[in-house]
């Protein structure tokens, strides 16, 4: 059996991990709040797209950010390439569904129980994904037990996150639902790696794939600008409350009569001088 190191660069790699996870849920949340409070149906819409981009982008930064910091003795790691992106595309696609399901559910309940599990196990698909990617001289093998726990973590954390989306609108209570998130999605990482168990079998062949720095490192950075990128653009953009304010308060000035000027002093002078 080869040992494994899950955090060969130290605390760098589990604190970076979990702050990408916090940033897409806090996203996740914030673009699903907006999207429910939308009228307008593109407009919502767009929101859980964006919503739906945020949870799985994070969540695919998160594991292969902490991923960064797994070290097996007596051989080198690769990864896959198109499964590595497979991974991806099923993290967004899955939550996507969840997303959804819970912003167009008519029945909150039932929305919210169907999109909590569709995310749970989109989030769990993409972590055992992820780890089929892995290409390393030896054999990997999974405890049953604990991958059953890491799954059941997966969509518990998943249907606290929508019910938090359905619930919750104070940005500030947003934000401690977003660092509990992060902190219930890092943990579900890190229970799944602790039912892994790898068998080495040295070689001196070629691994196939890329390593983490040439590819895993640069795509991580890309998706984790994206997601700062984008929650500045949240940050930024007025929320349904703000825009009906600006209206009311634009309607309201063209509506009010100026106290004074020349229309005011047109009308002031007597029909007969207007003669």
């Amino acid at each position: 059996m080869g040992h494994l190191d899950h955090a060969a660069y130290g605390w760098l790699t589990p604190v970076l991990s979990y702050v990408m996870a916090s940033i897409g849920a806090a996203l996740g949340l914030r673009c699903t709040v907006r999207a429910l409070a939308a009228t307008n149906g593109s407009s919502r819409r767009n929101w859980l797209l964006t919503a739906a981009s945020a949870i799985g982008t994070g969540i695919w930064t998160m594991h292969f950010v902490a991923m960064l910091g797994f070290n097996v003795t007596g051989t080198e790691i690769h990864y896959n390439v198109p499964l590595t992106i497979l991974s991806l595309l099923v993290a967004v696609l899955v939550v996507g569904a969840g997303v959804f399901a819970v912003g167009y559910g008519r029945a909150r309940g039932r929305a919210l129980v169907l999109g909590g599990l569709t995310t749970g196990l989109g989030v769990a698909s993409m972590h055992y994904l992820g780890m089929a990617a892995l290409r390393l001289h030896g054999s990997i093998s999974y405890d049953p037990l604990t991958v059953g726990l890491s799954v059941a973590i997966a969509v518990v954390t998943a249907t606290a996150a929508l019910w938090a989306a359905l619930n919750i609108e104070a940005p500030v209570a947003v934000a401690v639902a977003s660092l509990v998130m992060g902190a219930a999605v890092s943990s579900m990482h890190y229970t799944g790696m602790l039912a892994v168990a790898v068998r080495v079998v040295p070689s001196d062949q070629a691994l196939p794939g890329a390593t983490a720095m040439q590819f895993i490192f640069p795509l991580a950075v890309g998706l984790g600008s994206y997601l700062f990128i984008t929650s500045a653009f949240v940050a930024l953009s007025p929320t349904a409350d703000e825009r009906a304010a600006s209206v009311s308060a634009a309607r309201h000035l063209g509506g009010r009569a100026p106290a004074s000027g020349p229309a005011q002093a047109v009308s002031a002078v007597p029909p007969a001088a207007a003669r």
